[in-house]
């Protein structure tokens, strides 16, 4: 069973993560922290005490938190996960530090640039059912470790969405002919409006059939995707306050969401209107660019080595960091994947007696997205949607001939 302490150090890093993001993205920093923590453990020195920072605990704990989140994320239905080390033949590791990483997770670097890379890209895309087909680091002449982790997660809705399209009359998507994704429920506690420093977010839970749960998050216009995603995170850990759909009061409650009454021509319980968009967005993310966030200011000078409690004989430093990343939400469904890796070097008018209460839920403008295991509140993946699928056109189809012979 994974900690309180480890889900709030992961989801943290989601928060910090987020807030420095910019535009359209997805990133995962559950495939993240393990790997930090490793590198923690076995860190001295200056580059120890900034990965501490980062991975949010002491580093003396931090690799029995990453095996412990390791081990609760393999129990997870509907989530895939995997942690891979290769090493050059000659580098010796500690016992202790390769002791701590799970069983079967060592291979070896030959020194073929091209055979190790396409071992590496294999890994990747077998350990994602192919959602990410390459590792996203290189394996160059001066690398002697690769630490990578792997992520796939899916989930089929409890209850689907139906396709038809989404004209936003106002926004940056205005006037664009998108891929709508409509349903409507009675379940009134699956929307609610959390009150943040920021500004208030309207919070949509999309309930998937494994306990893998997508939140749809759409914050105030001007609210930054760090304020959104980070408010969805503060829900989770129950900071922020948020008033459920049930409670909510007539009239415009929250960011694309309002509560009406409506003429019904039978009794009906009140009702949820939800229409979002369906969206496709991929992310490469060069950690060291974000060194100071990640921990990594120190432990990426190549000029001395950094993490004797790896390795005592080779001196080692982080010569890259990357992370791969993507996430599908469609009808049916969503699916992310992300693998991080760190290198060392109706018909007729009825008639309408009846009053009930409607709920409608638009989110047509820029909103974020967690994806979230739903018992322990992990959140497995994290981005921001700024281009929505298009709605496909009607298929062209060629004039008959009546002397072609296809026809």
């Amino acid at each position: 069973m994974v900690t309180n302490a480890t889900i709030q150090a992961v989801n943290g890093l989601t928060a910090r993560w987020a807030g420095v993001s910019d535009g359209g993205t997805v990133f995962s920093a559950a495939g993240v922290w393990p790997l930090l923590a490793f590198l923690a453990d076995g860190a001295a020195g200056a580059a120890r005490a900034e990965l501490a920072e980062a991975v949010g605990m002491p580093a003396a704990e931090s690799a029995g938190a990453a095996r412990e989140l390791l081990g609760a994320m393999g129990r997870m239905r509907g989530l895939d996960s995997a942690l891979g080390l290769w090493t050059g033949r000659t580098l010796e590791l500690r016992e202790r530090w390769e002791a701590g990483l799970p069983a079967a997770a060592h291979g070896v670097l030959t020194g073929d640039e091209a055979a190790d890379q396409a071992a590496l890209d294999a890994w990747a895309a077998k350990r994602t059912d192919g959602l990410i087909e390459k590792m996203p680091v290189r394996v160059t002449r001066d690398t002697e470790m690769v630490l990578a982790s792997a992520l796939a997660l899916r989930t089929q809705w409890l209850s689907r969405f139906e396709d038809w399209p989404m004209w936003p009359r106002t926004g940056p998507w205005a006037d664009r002919k998108l891929a709508g994704l409509h349903r409507s429920s009675a379940l009134l506690d699956r929307i609610g409006v959390a009150d943040t420093p920021a500004g208030h977010v309207t919070e949509l839970k999309v309930h998937g059939d494994n306990a893998i749960d997508v939140r749809l998050l759409l914050g105030e216009e001007g609210m930054t995707p760090g304020q959104v995603l980070g408010a969805g995170v503060d829900v989770l850990a129950r900071r922020v306050s948020v008033l459920p759909g049930p409670r909510l009061p007539y009239g415009e409650v929250g960011p694309g969401l309002s509560v009406v009454k409506v003429r019904a021509a039978r009794p009906e319980p009140p009702t949820l209107h939800v229409a979002t968009v369906g969206f496709d967005v991929d992310a490469l993310h060069d950690l060291l660019e974000l060194h100071r966030l990640f921990g990594l200011t120190t432990a990426m000078d190549t000029g001395r080595g950094h993490f004797p409690g790896i390795s005592a004989g080779t001196p080692l430093a982080v010569e890259s960091a990357k992370q791969t990343a993507m996430a599908r939400f469609t009808a049916l469904g969503f699916r992310a994947g992300a693998v991080t890796a760190f290198g060392a070097a109706g018909a007729g008018i009825p008639e309408l007696r009846w009053i009930t209460t409607r709920v409608d839920a638009r989110f047509d403008r820029p909103f974020g997205f967690l994806a979230v295991h739903r018992h322990s509140r992990l959140v497995l993946s994290a981005g921001w949607v700024t281009e929505p699928a298009e709605y496909p056109e009607e298929p062209e189809y060629p004039a008959y001939d009546e002397d072609d012979e296809d026809f």
